[in-house]
Formats: structure tokens, sequence, C-alpha cells
């Protein structure tokens, strides 16, 4: 049977690191901070990234790919951008290798050193803002809207498999803009992409709004977020969106011709999602028996167990499940017959609930018999007798009952873990004791946001858009506030 997880009510990481490796998602790999992605985890990413992509490229979006090396001197021509990213770049200072003369094996060639070195990008403005110097003459050319399928490295010390790892895959948007309204208008509309992706496929309520000054992406003027809450009462930041104004253009030198013949540097945007989305599918959504895939990104969305004795009853099983496992695909559901002898039914059973399959459908010769199937729901764990007859529409049905039963739990327990406060001790007394979202007058400055940081580790995840005007005052401070702001422990 499947190992058992540690509960979540017991030590909430703990089952956190043990649910991502049993349940077959990823695993540590030999380089530090780095991770594997196995088959299940990648087929879920695989998932995600499909329904992205085509989301990018309803709104008129093309992919391209950019190098992996940036040369140094890229990222020191945007001052605020390099001072972000200095201290976790990964730096190449050689091309080759060579046999030590003493044969104690390989080391680096003291006479291959480069003229100049390269970074493994972290973020890939420089190199794309470069390169957009060439693609870009005229107002004829823009807006220029690009994404990028890529892995970015950042040199993480403290690491946690989809959360934080040093290598990491992820798309980044950069478009380029004739006028600064159309490039607020861009970040905004990838932002509501960013939060119907997560909404309506992850099944993850998202609250989107603006970071903070202290809070915003290195070289943007806005920073643009969608905030989720797991399951243990911690904010997860779980997609970004950011308005570069023109200080990308001014540091490459990106101009266009106006139609009236003027010369204007061009307006950007840059806007990604990475595989931490993994991260925030397991923790917001999973139990103390593994995985819940929400069916819209699950891989396989339906399993079929045979119980049978003998070859004879499996082949009477399978002759009447072929039938049903072409009808779901018709419908477009994603189906597994698994008919393998080396392991029991109860075994199965186990393996495909930690690994959050959405439906699970047992059959036997009494089943055969009456024309049912026993079909049990991974989310509630209900088990229903279902009539094999026209039960691919029931499933269909079921599965779309199963994504909104998702999103709705979801949504009430992150309602629930909305609080107002107007007290610094009522702040306080909250994040220890119920978690979750705070909601808080604060008085706009970088040094009251930095002293509740330290006092408490809870950070202005971002003021909400459309956040209503309220007069007030701030909870630390005392000094006048005009509106409440969305503030989290976090991830």
């Amino acid at each position: 049977m499947a190992k058992e997880l540690t509960s979540r009510a017991e030590n909430y990481s703990e089952w956190y690191n043990e649910l991502v490796v049993k349940a077959d998602l990823a695993e540590h790999s030999a380089v530090r901070g780095c991770m594997v992605i196995k088959p299940h985890g990648y087929g879920i990413w695989e998932k995600m990234q499909r329904v992205l992509d085509d989301m990018f490229k309803e709104t008129g979006h093309q992919n391209a790919y950019f190098p992996l090396f940036i040369p140094k001197s890229y990222l020191s021509k945007e001052a605020a951008h390099i001072e972000g990213f200095a201290k976790e770049c990964a730096v190449v200072t050689h091309y080759r290798l060579k046999n030590a003369e003493d044969g104690s094996g390989l080391i680096v060639d003291p006479d291959a050193k480069l003229e100049e070195e390269l970074i493994i990008r972290p973020t890939s403005e420089t190199i794309i803002w470069n390169t957009y110097r060439g693609w870009i003459q005229s107002y004829r050319d823009l807006p220029l809207l690009i994404n990028q399928w890529a892995n970015v490295v950042r040199w993480e010390m403290r690491t946690r498999l989809f959360l934080r790892t040093a290598e990491f895959l992820w798309q980044e948007g950069h478009t380029a803009h004739a006028t600064q309204e159309e490039a607020v208008e861009e970040t905004l509309k990838m932002l509501d992409v960013y939060a119907d992706f997560a909404e309506n496929y992850m099944a993850l309520p998202v609250i989107k709004g603006v970071k903070t000054a202290s809070e915003r992406f290195a070289g943007a003027l806005d920073t643009y977020s969608i905030e989720a809450l797991m399951q243990d009462g911690k904010a997860l930041q779980a997609g970004t969106s950011h308005f570069l104004g023109q200080n990308f253009a001014k540091a490459f030198d990106v101009k266009f011709a106006t139609k009236e013949g003027t010369q204007e540097y061009v307006w950007a945007t840059s806007w990604g999602v990475s595989t931490r989305l993994m991260g925030a599918l397991v923790m917001c959504h999973s139990d103390d028996d593994g995985l819940i895939i929400p069916p819209r990104l699950a891989p396989i969305q339906v399993v079929i167990v045979p119980i049978y004795k003998g070859e004879e009853q499996l082949a009477e099983i399978t002759a009447r499940v072929e039938p049903i496992l072409k009808a779901l695909k018709a419908k477009g559901i994603s189906a597994k017959y698994d008919n393998a002898d080396t392991k029991k039914p109860g075994w199965k059973f186990a393996e495909y609930e930690l690994k959050g399959i959405p439906v699970r459908m047992a059959i036997g010769p009494r089943d055969l018999e009456n024309g049912t199937a026993e079909v049990a729901r991974r989310d509630t764990k209900e088990k229903k007798v279902k009539p094999l007859e026209g039960i691919e529409d029931s499933i269909a049905i079921l599965l779309e009952d199963i994504q909104s039963n998702m999103f709705k739990k979801a949504k009430d327990f992150m309602e629930s873990r909305k609080t107002p406060v107007d007290s610094y001790e009522e702040f306080k007394k909250v994040l220890d004791e119920k978690g979750g979202f705070v909601l808080a007058h604060w008085d706009g400055t970088a040094e009251t946001e930095q002293k509740i940081k330290e006092e408490t580790k809870a950070t202005i995840r971002n003021i909400p858009i459309g956040n209503p005007l309220e007069d007030g005052v701030c909870v630390y401070s005392g000094k006048p506030s005009n509106q409440r702001v969305l503030f989290a422990r976090a991830y």
C-alpha cells in the first residue's frame, strides 16, 4: 500500500515535502538546489503550459526563444535591475576543461578564460531588449508581443521543490508598445489572464493587486500580482505582471519613428508564471491522503480498475471497458485502464488516491451482471454506483462538478481567512492564531512596511485592485491612511 503521509496538522511543511516526492511529482537532483520533475509532475505542468500558451496566443502573443547566456555588461545597463538580481546570478567564466597534469582529473583550463563573463539568465529583459533594438524601427513594428518558455537560474541557498529552486521552468512575456497607455493596458490584461487561469483551471482563488514600491520587480515602475492562500494560512505569489515604463528602452536605446516622424522610446512590459504554480496546486487542494488535482489540469482524469479472478473474468471486463474508453476519449476525457496484474486493486486505489486522479471507476463480475460500476471522486471521496450505459456522460458531468467544488472550497477557505483589523495588537493576534490575509491600514511608507515585516514576518502582498477608499489610521504608526492593504506571512 502507498506509504502514509505526515498529516497537515502535525507538520504542514513536512507533509508538503513528502507529498511532492511520494506522489511522483518531483525529486531532488544530484545538483544542490535543483530538481528532477517526474512524468506525473511534468504531465500537470504540460497541461498548464498548453492552456496558458493558448491564452497567450488568443491575446495576440507569439513565442520566441532567446539565449540562456547573457553578457555581464548587459545586466549593468539597467541599475535597479542588476541590483535586484546581482546576488542570485550564476556566472560562467571559462569555456574549456582539461586533464590535470598530475592525473588527478579534470580541471578548468586557465587559458580558456572568457573575455567577458556570461550570466546564466535569471530573467531575460536585458538580452531581449538588446535584441529588440534591431527589431523595432517604426510605429509599424509595434506592438511587439513576445513570449518565451524557458528555464532560468537564481542561485537560491534555501530551496524547496517547486516553490524555490536554483533552476526552474517558466514563461516570460516581453512586450513593446508605442504609448504608456497601451503598455499599462497590456500589463493589466496579462494579470487578468493569470487570474482567469488560476481560478478556472487551477481552481485557485486569487486576489489581484499592485505591489508596493519595496516589493516591485527590479527595474519596473509598477508590479502587479495575483496572491493565493494556502491551507496553512500563508500566502503564495502565483504570478506577476510588470509595467516597465521606458527604463529598458532607454538602457538599450530602443526607439521608434512615430507617424509624425519623431523618434520616441518604446514602452515595455514583462510578465511571468513558473513551476511555483505546481506548489500552489499541491498546497491549496491536497489532503492527508495525497494530491487532489483539478480535472482540467489532470494528465489522467479517470482511472478504471478491474476487479477479477482469473483471465476469463478479466477478458470479459476488458471487452466491456474498451468501448467506454473510446467514448471517454471522444468527449476529450483522458482515461487509463489499469489491468496490470502486478498489484492488487486495493494497492491501486491507494496509489491513484495519492496521485490525485479525479475519478476512479471499479468494475467487477457482479458489476458486469448489473450493468454498473462503482465511481469514486477524489475531492470528497464519495462513491456511487452508476449505470455503464452512457457512463461517459455522467463522468463528464462529474468532472465539471469536481472542478467547481474544488474552487468553491478554496474560495470559501480564503474568504474565511480574510480579516480586517484596526490595531497592531489585533494584527499580530490574527497572524498568530488565525493566519491568512489581514486587511489593515498602512501609512504608505517603506519604513513602516519594513518594521512590520521585521516584527511579525508579514509582508504587504499587494494593494488590491478596486480596493474601496476608506479613511483610517495606520495600524503601526497611527498616521492617516485612505485604504486597507493585504498583509500575510508568505512563501
